[in-house]
């Protein structure tokens, strides 16, 4: 700043302070140019704390899995019998007397009988077309069984006692474990990890790092196996030395228990 005399003011165009018992002013360029850096100066302060707050506000979304492996404890397997006949009751009468031959084999051989039950049942017509005339030939007939078993080790037996006792038809074999509530809970802890690791690399990845959770959720725990490939009959991949003639071997299947996670973390 300056202090000009009258004399000087009259001569430079200025804008004029009162500043105690004198007079202040700056020439207008001055002035103008001054305000210009003062503006630029505070957009730049403005910019930067946009930028700070912008970067103390980032948030980084990663979904995690985790996966627990288990043992099946219980099996259901579904078969039963298929009969045709050109007599649509006789063709049902063959699959009742079978089903029932099979029901009094399995509690024979110690299934009891709240673990057999009927999974399924159907008669349809077969039709011949000739001389563009439609006319039924036969009557197909169906009933299945689903029969729960919870030896594992017998699974095997049990499919050769009902196929001995009449069974024609295997639709397969369903595993599930009675209890996995442990293995739900740690699949989600994996799910949680993964996800943390994601997040920890895509920060250092940026030159950030994670200071805490915003929001977490949870995607679903489910189970699953795969479908039963792991059933032989003799000479089927297994060794002729594992087997007796004709039997059956069945591999219990482990049990999958997968859990998922969302977590939105705060990074700096």
């Amino acid at each position: 700043m300056f202090i000009l005399t009258n004399r000087e003011l009259f001569y430079f165009p200025c804008v004029r302070y009162n500043v105690g018992k004198g007079k202040v002013c700056l020439p207008a360029e001055r002035t103008v140019i001054l305000m210009k850096k003062l503006i630029a100066i505070f957009l730049s302060i403005v910019l930067i704390l946009a930028a700070t707050a912008a970067l103390a506000d980032t948030k980084i979304t990663v979904n995690g899995t985790g996966e627990v492996r288990v043992s099946a404890d219980t099996a259901v397997i579904s078969l039963g019998v298929n009969a045709r006949d050109k007599d649509v009751l006789k063709a049902q009468q063959k699959v009742n007397e079978t089903i029932a031959a099979i029901r009094a084999a399995l509690i024979d051989a110690g299934v009891k009988e709240e673990n057999i039950n009927t999974d399924f049942i159907n008669i349809y017509a077969i039709y011949d077309y000739k001389e563009d005339q439609e006319q039924i030939v036969a009557y197909n007939a169906n009933s299945t069984l689903a029969i729960k078993v919870t030896d594992m080790e017998s699974v095997g037996s049990i499919i050769d006692v009902c196929f001995a006792a009449g069974a024609n038809t295997l639709n397969g074999i369903n595993f599930s474990a009675s209890d996995t509530t442990d293995a739900e809970t740690e699949a989600m802890k994996k799910a949680v990890a993964s996800a943390k690791t994601k997040a920890e690399v895509l920060a250092e990845a940026a030159g950030l790092k994670i200071k805490g959770i915003e929001v977490i959720s949870e995607g679903g725990v489910y189970s699953y196996t795969n479908t039963v490939g792991n059933m032989y009959d003799r000479g089927f991949g297994v060794e002729e030395d594992v087997v007796t003639e004709g039997e059956t071997v069945v591999q219990s299947a482990k049990l999958v228990v997968s859990a998922s996670v969302s977590i939105t973390f705060e990074a700096e």
